[in-house]
């Protein structure tokens, strides 16, 4: 993705450009009061929709995991969250609006039982949901003129992992520079224009990775930004049976693969289907490798931004408005 006018048109391509900068400068302020709820419940369920859930979510969960810091962190869809008992957990809704249907009909719900820690995440002021949360945190990032979202979605992830590492008494703003350095070399690496031309004519795009919420969330930005067919397959289901309904036409985006399992994946996919599969990853691959720097446990910031970069240049390539979607909206269902 390179800093000229075809690409700094779209609103889209701009606010990613913004990304690295939102990052590298973030303060987390004012959040004693829920890193206070979090230590005395040892629970944090997150929930929203769509972007806002995806990544932010699952990068807080996964992280934690991997720290192994014992809290129990736990994650879904607003309306499935309604029938939970969320009571014991302290609850973070994340919506950039602060208008979304289905979270601001889950804080009603909460609220409504009696929750005492009740936290929203938006990128706008007084909302609905500022109105119905104990306490709300707004981005910095500011709105978003693009329908599909992007820097807001990086922030989201980044304010939980600052606020789960203050909740351990741990800090990882020393980071935060290397974390923006990175994100922006990922965005503007050089893609080997054979790849994004093979990308822009496959029938279907299969992103494969962590449960983590980067390939996941590509998945998404591929029908927003793309306008193409796309799938997540988590961990290594790509090798678990999908090969029986994927064809030549097909391609498919390791994200971060698994080192021990690249060669069957070429035997399976690459030889045995005949589609041709990329990665992502901080070191080269048997396949074409879009290759990014690690930021130890922030790297997969810089995993998605690399995605972001094969998005918009497939998405250019084929002629795409990247700002407007033909049917999808900014906010895909607005509380009235």
């Amino acid at each position: 993705m390179k800093d000229r006018e075809k690409y700094t048109k779209f609103a889209l391509v701009r606010e990613m450009m913004q990304t690295p900068q939102i990052l590298g400068s973030f303060k987390l302020e004012n959040a004693q009061p829920v890193v206070d709820a979090i230590k005395e419940t040892g629970k944090l369920f997150l929930t929203g929709e769509g972007s806002s859930r995806i990544f932010p979510a699952k990068n807080a969960i996964a992280s934690e995991l991997r720290a192994g810091s014992g809290l129990h962190i736990a994650t879904d869809g607003s309306y499935q969250s309604c029938e939970y008992d969320l009571s014991d957990f302290a609850v973070f809704a994340a919506s950039n609006s602060g208008q979304t249907k289905e979270i601001i009909t889950l804080c009603n719900a909460v609220k409504k039982a009696g929750h005492k820690r009740l936290f929203g995440l938006t990128a706008n002021k007084n909302t609905r949901l500022e109105s119905i949360a104990d306490q709300t945190f707004i981005l910095s990032c500011g709105t978003e003129d693009a329908v599909a979202a992007t820097k807001s979605v990086a922030e989201q992830a980044l304010f939980y992992q600052v606020l789960l590492a203050q909740v351990q008494g741990k800090s990882i703003s020393q980071k935060l520079s290397a974390l923006a350095a990175a994100y922006s070399a990922a965005l503007t690496v050089d893609i080997d224009p054979a790849v994004i031309n093979r990308i822009a004519q496959a029938g279907t795009i299969y992103f494969a990775g962590r449960n983590d919420g980067v390939a996941e969330e590509l998945t998404l930005k591929t029908n927003e930004i793309m306008r193409k067919k796309s799938d997540f397959l988590e961990g290594t289901y790509l090798l678990h049976g999908i090969e029986e309904v994927m064809n030549l036409h097909d391609v498919v985006i390791l994200v971060d693969p698994y080192r021990s399992e690249l060669e069957l994946i070429q035997k399976l996919l690459v030889k045995g289907v005949g589609l041709d599969v990329f990665a992502i990853a901080t070191e080269e691959t048997i396949f074409p490798t879009i290759k990014v720097n690690s930021v130890d446990q922030l790297t997969p910031y810089v995993y998605l931004a690399a995605g972001w970069n094969i998005l918009v240049e497939v998405g250019i390539s084929l002629g795409i408005n990247l700002d407007k979607p033909q049917r999808a909206r900014k906010i895909g269902n607005v509380f009235i």
